[in-house]
């Protein structure tokens, strides 16, 4: 197997762990490639030979790899899958940021979960991503996301109302700072933080999350996955952006009207799993529950 190694190059943690596990690599005679920014930063802080970091860099990890290998937090995981796109090359992430609920391998677990992949003893969960059309005066683009989509007001006090329709048939009208279209992955992600129901990873649903809105009969809403949801931001004057998966696009009423169109990805992000894992652990873990 080829393990493509991938990282947060900005987190002075991650060259240490990584440096070793380069080392150890090459002492068991595996295979594997190099994020080129990752090789670029061993080789100028001298924790690996320049010459086995230049031949082992890669533009392209997910088309020449067989498994990624993420060094981070849930953010890093979040970028490693969009890097992968849709070639589905399964993605372990190894944590040294703060939380883990994705990236939930700490690094002193993993030269054995090597060794369980080298004997297949190993599990591929695959998660459902949301997929987005944005329409605009200029044409429309696409986006797909693994935690979320987020319509949020930029730059202003005021509330933003979002006029909301599913499969053909209005919903809502959010008077609100903005709405959270979260899959079950991202359900504990900003969709919890705003009082969004946690969610089984494998569970075929949508959820909608509404941020700090003006009514508080409103609360969020589970949508089956084969929803179509609509929506279009009508407020008059005030700057608003679209969230998703870390990134973030602008917009501005004066540009005209944009209408936002989300539903099931046509491809799936697929995680490495060890068999003793379980999404019930890492609720207990990461929320310490029963502490």
């Amino acid at each position: 197997m080829t393990y493509g190694i991938t990282g947060n190059t900005h987190k002075n943690r991650l060259w240490k762990p990584v440096a070793e596990l380069v080392s150890w690599l090459e002492g068991e005679r595996l295979s594997y490639n190099l994020n080129s920014d990752l090789a670029r930063g061993l080789a100028e802080r001298n924790l690996a030979p320049a010459a086995r970091c230049a031949s082992a860099a890669t533009p392209d990890l997910a088309q020449e790899s067989d498994m990624i290998l993420s060094f981070g937090g849930d953010g890093t995981l979040l970028t490693s899958a969009q890097e992968a796109g849709t070639h589905g090359t399964p993605i372990l992430g190894i944590n040294i940021g703060r939380l883990g609920f994705l990236a939930d391998i700490e690094v002193t677990q993993l030269r054995d979960a090597i060794r369980s992949f080298e004997r297949g003893a190993y599990r591929i969960e695959e998660r459902l991503p949301l997929a987005a059309r944005v329409q605009t005066p200029d044409g429309d683009r696409g986006y797909w996301a693994l935690n979320e989509f987020v319509l949020e007001r930029s730059g202003s006090a005021g509330l933003i109302s979002i006029r909301t329709v599913v499969d053909g048939v209005r919903l809502n009208d959010y008077w609100a700072d903005g709405l959270i279209v979260a899959t079950p992955t991202g359900s504990t992600a900003y969709s919890m933080s705003a009082g969004g129901p946690i969610v089984v990873p494998g569970s075929e649903v949508f959820i909608l999350s509404p941020l700090a809105p003006h009514s508080l009969t409103i609360r969020p809403i589970v949508l089956p996955a084969d929803s179509v949801i609509e929506a279009e931001v009508s407020s008059e004057d005030t700057p608003y952006v679209l969230g998703f998966d870390g990134h973030s696009q602008p917009f501005h009423p004066e540009e005209g009207p944009v209408t936002f169109r989300f539903a099931r990805a046509s491809h799936r992000v697929r995680l490495v799993k060890l068999p003793e894992q379980h999404y019930f652990h890492t609720l207990r873990s990461k929320l310490m529950w029963g502490a």
